[in-house]
């Protein structure tokens, strides 16, 4: 299906095409470029230009470049602009613009992706549905995705990220939401803020992207809520509040349980039952959170519930998986809880809470009982309190449930330093050094869980535990 033509194109960024041509796709990286696509050269660590040959050989339709690159044919395909940014930026302004369905935009500290991922199953079944790839969710990320969407779109759910202050704002304005949502507001960033109230400003912004009339969708519980609702005031929007303390979307309990969570909530008057099939209380929110989305809307909430007992955690995520640890005895197993993508103090506890509730298998490994053994990394980006913020983990009532705590890097010494001395597991300097001693660290029956931002690779951690594990025993390895 054409997504771009060479005319459509041209017209949208003001560039000059130098021939004729239709894109299926846009692009922005040859290793994942698809025949077809529309390779946009864009500059981060190395110029994007000096791919171009490589993309149009992987079969590029043509190529978004600010001057001909050398070593391509003098007939190849471009479009030709002043800056390519600023190009790809039009091109996602224009397919906005002649979509015709409803867009939701997301923010938040904390459950982006996920609640962008629950919003993508929950409206899929709905309608034909776009939404960003992975945390596309950047200056970059935004048009990008925006660009790529199709013009039959029914749905569109837009991610929105920042680092510092006047990110957001001109990223929801460029998307034109029907409805926004801050799934958070927590102590992340804040070496590019004064204070967490700073952040919630930055947060609130998205609302000056909705679409007249449109709908504003806030946590209720945190302590910066009164920001997001006068910031929704202002915009004069619809006020649609979501938590425990939430007036249009109660929630009332969230049970976790091995491998689920069950929810029930309030939507006005009306009760609403609805199970996630990962464990954690963050998740409930999240979900709560999306089905605001989905009712302000006016999509289906019903058919939404069901799609999201489909949903699972993202890559990194708290994606939680067993791991055969025996080819023979397939009851040797431990259990891997992957939050390696990113971390800050709020992540953390809503992971360390999935962590101490999970339950332990006993009597078959080495040691008689099962362990909740966390791989702690540093959190980045927490500005001047950086260090009490890491000590001050120790305090968690989940956290003092576990029995073994590994820290990895210097901040999280903080933490080693305070736990008790039962508790104290490994100090690491990074994930490399740990990957040595973790088969003799970890055993069967244990449930394990890997986070920290994403910079101190807990990754590795994530795959070498990955690695000591073998095939299920339903699946034959081909």
């Amino acid at each position: 299906m054409s997504l771009w033509t060479a005319a459509e194109a041209a017209a949208a960024t003001g560039g000059q095409a130098t021939s004729d041509w239709i894109a299926t796709g846009v692009s922005i990286d040859t290793r994942t470029l698809e025949p077809g696509d529309l390779f946009v050269a864009l500059k981060d660590q190395r110029d994007g230009h000096e791919f171009v040959p490589q993309a149009l050989e992987k079969g590029a339709a043509a190529a978004l470049v600010s001057h001909r690159p050398p070593n391509v044919a003098e007939d190849a395909p471009l479009l030709i602009v002043d800056d390519v940014l600023q190009g790809l930026e039009a091109l996602g302004r224009a397919a906005r613009a002649r979509m015709q369905g409803k867009v939701a935009a997301v923010t938040g500290s904390v459950g982006k992706t996920s609640t962008k991922e629950m919003l993508l199953e929950m409206l899929r079944v709905q309608g034909r549905t776009h939404a960003s790839v992975a945390s596309y969710n950047n200056h970059w990320g935004v048009p990008l995705t925006l660009a790529r969407m199709p013009t039959d779109t029914e749905f569109a759910v837009i991610e929105i990220g920042m680092n510092h202050p006047g990110e957001i704002a001109p990223l929801a304005q460029m998307a034109q939401p029907h409805v926004a949502l801050v799934t958070t507001v927590a102590a992340a960033h804040l070496e590019a803020f004064e204070d967490i109230s700073g952040i919630a400003v930055e947060k609130a912004s998205i609302y000056e992207g909705v679409l007249p009339g449109g709908a504003a969708v806030r946590n209720a519980d945190i302590d910066t809520a009164e920001i997001l609702k006068a910031k929704a005031e202002d915009c004069a929007l619809k006020d649609i509040s979501f938590g425990a303390d939430g007036q249009d979307f109660k929630l009332l309990s969230a049970d976790l349980r091995d491998d689920t969570t069950v929810v029930r909530a309030q939507l006005g008057a009306e009760p609403l039952l609805y199970k996630i099939a990962s464990p954690g209380r963050h998740f409930a929110m999240n979900a709560l959170g999306a089905l605001a989305v989905v009712a302000a809307l006016e999509a289906d909430v019903a058919l939404a519930v069901g799609a999201l007992g489909r949903w699972r955690p993202y890559k990194g995520r708290g994606q939680r998986e067993r791991i055969y640890l025996d080819v023979v005895e397939t009851g040797m197993t431990l259990d891997l809880i992957d939050d390696s993508y990113n971390a800050n103090p709020t992540s953390m506890a809503a992971a360390l809470e999935v962590l101490a509730a999970a339950p332990v298998t006993n009597d078959i490994g080495r040691v008689s009982r099962g362990r909740r053994i966390a791989f702690l990394g540093d959190m980045k980006e927490l500005g001047p309190d950086e260090v009490a913020l890491h000590s001050g983990l120790a305090d968690l009532p989940s956290l003092q449930r576990l029995d073994v705590v590994h820290c990895i890097g210097p901040l999280m010494r903080a933490l080693y330093d305070v736990l008790p001395e039962a508790q104290r597991g490994d100090w690491f300097a990074s994930s490399d050094e740990a990957l040595p001693l973790l088969k003799r660290r970890l055993d069967s029956g244990d449930v394990v869980l890997a986070k920290g931002s994403l910079s101190m690779k807990l990754g590795l951690i994530v795959d070498a535990i990955r690695n000591m594990g073998h095939a299920p025993p339903d699946v034959e390895e081909g």
